[in-house]
């Protein structure tokens, strides 16, 4: 099954907008004095532009800047596109006055890309050159790496965070990974920045770790974070007609692998509350979910609750991440993964099999199922592991191969971190509980990776994604400034 996303609680125009400023740098003194280099630079800048733009079409491309007043129009031109990040493209050498004025009005992450023309110059072919004037010229051509050193300086002096890519122009898979990780980063800063998370209901009584300052998480990501009822959703099961109960129910057939023994009524219970999901998300323009309730006093309000988790799987694997017991910060780590398209479905411990030196991990409620292994069984269920409710849940694991754990964690005094491991997803025997479950193995062992990740203080629910992509992960920490420590 592969992995859909929607990007659902950005509109698809906010989502275009995301803009890449790119500029390249010089010296005006040079091009009168070289004939040609101008031009050859350009070029280069161009080859750069067309690179970048399989990548992400939306460039705002300004060409050489070369004097300071070129800087100083630049910076207001990148003001007024809005652009997200800087790709900075050094062609040759520049004074830093020609380059500080732009970054510093733009005031936005900036990539400086110090990329060779060719892997090394024609040594034989420039010392046969009998003009000295070319030879300077033809030196200029290649004089990419000369004054980074110079702007990194300035940088670090006056307080503009950059980071580096050194390359070549062609021929360099590595150093265009690289550029494609930062652009993918960016825009899961900009899908972060305008996401709209619900949180419906309350906390889990006495889960101390789950707490969340909601103010941190506007913070550190931006968006928009909605409280809402309980109720606003039993209203909505009202509003569902027959067929669209009947609909949704012959999908549920056709998306899960349903079980014999799954009361038919409880079935047609998780149909119309997951028609009523999809008008909860539409009418608040949802790209996430956090919830979590008791359901106890409210015949209606424990019904919409107790058949939730089919349509929650649902609307995970489409690009809307729910996470169970009103895990705010899993909710964010959750849209995170599945921004970057490696799904990013809702975890725990559950045991350790010292045996074959892997953890057990799911949880109860809903799974990212377009990223299971095989089709995802509901099962039914009597009592949901201790919490109020019953009804239908979902048992799936991770597809096998290699994994991303990600956390979003509060640290002490604080502010928040992003955690993150690299596994693998294994074939083995699972308890057949009803649940999302999973067996994963790590490089450092099972028991050098609980306790390593345990020592950083996360809250006991990660999001698995599938994919090694720590360092996207790393590169977005880094445009959002926030520290993140891998475990392995």
């Amino acid at each position: 099954m592969s992995i859909i996303v929607k990007e659902t609680g950005v509109t698809s125009d906010s989502i275009s907008s995301l803009k890449i400023g790119l500029f390249g740098i010089g010296l005006d003194t040079y091009w009168p004095q070289f004939e040609g280099l101008k031009e050859r630079l350009e070029g280069y800048l161009t080859i750069v532009e067309e690179k970048i733009a399989k990548i992400h079409p939306h460039i705002i491309n300004v060409g050489l800047v070369d004097t300071p007043d070129r800087a100083f129009e630049t910076g207001k031109t990148f003001r007024r596109e809005d652009v997200d990040i800087i790709f900075l493209y050094i062609t040759t050498y520049a004074l830093s006055s020609t380059v500080l004025p732009v970054v510093q009005r733009a005031k936005v992450p900036v990539i400086i890309l110090n990329l060779a023309p060719e892997s090394a110059i024609n040594y034989q072919q420039f010392n046969a050159m009998t003009d000295r004037t070319q030879m300077t010229g033809e030196w200029l051509a290649y004089c990419s790496a000369c004054p980074v050193p110079e702007i990194a300086n300035v940088f670090n002096r006056v307080g503009v965070t950059f980071h580096q890519i050194t390359g070549m122009l062609h021929d360099d898979p590595e150093c265009w990974n690289q550029i494609g990780e930062w652009i993918e980063a960016a825009k899961v800063k900009y899908i972060m920045a305008y996401n709209r998370m619900a949180c419906m209901g309350h906390y889990y009584s006495g889960m101390l770790d789950i707490y969340s300052d909601l103010t941190q998480q506007y913070a550190h990501f931006g968006g928009h974070i909605e409280l809402l009822e309980v109720e606003e959703l039993a209203m909505l099961r009202k509003e569902v007609s027959a067929e669209a109960m009947q609909n949704r129910l012959n999908y549920f057939y056709e998306t899960f692998d349903i079980q014999s023994d799954c009361p038919v009524d409880e079935l047609e219970k998780a149909a119309i509350t997951s028609v009523a999901l999809d008008k909860l998300v539409a009418k608040h323009q949802l790209g996430s979910m956090a919830y979590y309730y008791k359901g106890t006093g409210n015949p209606e309000n424990e019904e919409a609750i107790a058949s939730i988790i089919l349509g929650n799987s649902l609307l995970t694997a489409n690009g809307i991440p729910v996470a169970g017991e009103y895990e705010i910060k899993n909710a964010q780590a959750m849209k995170i993964m599945d921004s970057f398209g490696a799904g990013g479905s809702f975890t725990e411990y559950y045991a350790m099999d010292f045996k074959d030196d892997v953890v057990l991990m799911g949880h109860d409620g809903p799974g990212h199922i377009a990223i299971a292994e095989g089709k995802t069984k509901v099962r039914p269920l009597k009592v949901y592991h201790g919490k109020v409710g019953k009804g239908v849940s979902v048992e799936m694991s991770v597809k096998n191969g290699p994994v991303t754990l990600l956390s979003v964690v509060e640290k002490r005094g604080g502010g928040l971190m992003l955690l993150v491991a690299e596994g693998k997803s294994v074939a083995g025997p699972i308890l057949e509980i009803g649940n999302t479950n999973s067996r994963y193995q790590f490089s450092i062992g099972a028991r050098k990776f609980v306790n390593d990740w345990n020592s950083h203080g996360p809250a006991h629910h990660c999001a698995i994604g599938i994919g090694h992509i720590s360092s996207k992960i790393e590169k977005l920490g880094a445009l959002l400034e926030m520290d993140v420590i891998k475990v392995c």
